[in-house]
């Protein structure tokens, strides 16, 4: 079986087309999401203030009497609110055209559940400096990665498993529950699984973490990884940067784990004995296809004697048996 088919000149361009719109528009809504919700004159017993308004119901605080230095304000933040709603709203109908085309390509795509999330983690700039895409979603930007369809592998799925990868520590101490009640406010954390997050539809969020990485999380933060040690796996190597889309066309990016080490991981994992074993042949698949990707189509990944040098010895047996073949 050849490990990766490679995508056709017209998907290539789709994909082109697709990030380049969207770097477009998430450039807008960062900046929109930096600007106060609105700005507003307000007269009060006759005399004129600045109001920073926080939502529609149109609640807010005073910023004081409109002088010249809070007219000169309201003037800078009115031109950079309508020079990012209109870079937004310019790019919004051809981004939406590339992924309709994306989807009409049968493009490795990712659950529809999972689009509004990972809007809301590039749109806060949390993808890559806090959070890595792992589980199944990661496929999709694999694939992308290595230009081709990974054979055997479905890269969809119905729940979504995200790393905590932050270095420091956060203010405010709510980074993550912030943003997943951004993206669905029924958000409540699972009290038998606190790792665990679920919406009202039943739609599951879960959070890993690294232990060199457990103490970056706010302490009021949620939900509440258990540190794993195989998670520092994750952390080697190089992330993989891409734009895909998900199955209702919804444009996003993702930040998955240098390839290499998530493949070994994968492959890792069916042998943990609390494992779900349900999940193990899957597991097992992903990392086979993935490897043999990385060695086919994605050079700038090498599995060369330098990368040999930095395996663990809990995976290394895994790596040897699949360059034998004797996993194939």
């Amino acid at each position: 079986m050849i490990p990766v088919k490679p995508f056709s000149d017209e998907q290539l361009r789709t994909l082109i087309d697709l990030r380049q719109r969207y770097e477009v528009w998430i450039e807008a809504e960062r900046m929109l999401a930096t600007l106060p919700y609105d700005l507003r004159r307000k007269i009060v017993d006759g005399k004129t203030y600045l109001y920073e308004i926080f939502d529609r119901g149109g609640n807010g605080r005073s910023l004081g009497r409109l002088d010249d230095a809070a007219e000169e304000k309201f003037q800078t933040y009115r031109t950079a609110k309508q020079t990012a709603q209109a870079q937004r709203d310019n790019t919004r109908s051809a981004l939406e055209e590339s992924g309709r085309l994306y989807r009409a390509m049968r493009l490795p795509m990712i659950s529809s559940s999972a689009g509004p999330i990972l809007q809301e983690c590039d749109r806060r700039n949390l993808l890559g400096s806090h959070l890595l895409v792992v589980g199944t979603n990661a496929m999709a930007a694999y694939a992308v990665e290595a230009a081709g369809f990974l054979s055997g592998v479905a890269v969809e799925t119905e729940d979504f498993d995200m790393a905590w990868s932050a270095q420091q520590s956060e203010e405010p101490e709510t980074v993550l529950w912030d943003m997943l009640k951004a993206v669905d406010p029924t958000f409540t954390v699972n009290p038998e699984r606190t790792f665990q997050a679920r919406n009202s539809r039943a739609y599951e969020v879960e959070i890993l973490v690294a232990p060199s990485r457990a103490a970056t999380l706010g302490k009021m933060d949620k939900p509440r990884p258990v540190p794993l040690p195989e998670q520092e796996w994750l952390l080697l190597g190089e992330p993989v940067d891409q734009v895909a889309a998900c199955l209702d066309g919804t444009p996003v990016r993702v930040v998955a784990p240098d390839p290499r080490w998530f493949a070994l991981r994968k492959l890792w994992m069916p042998g943990k004995e609390t494992r779900n074993a349900l999940k193990r042949p899957k597991d097992r698949k992903q990392g086979l296809a993935l490897l043999n990707a990385v060695r086919e189509s994605m050079p700038q990944y090498p599995l060369d004697s330098a990368f040999l040098s930095e395996i663990p010895e809990e995976l290394l047996p895994w790596y040897k048996g699949w360059q034998s073949g004797k996993l194939a």
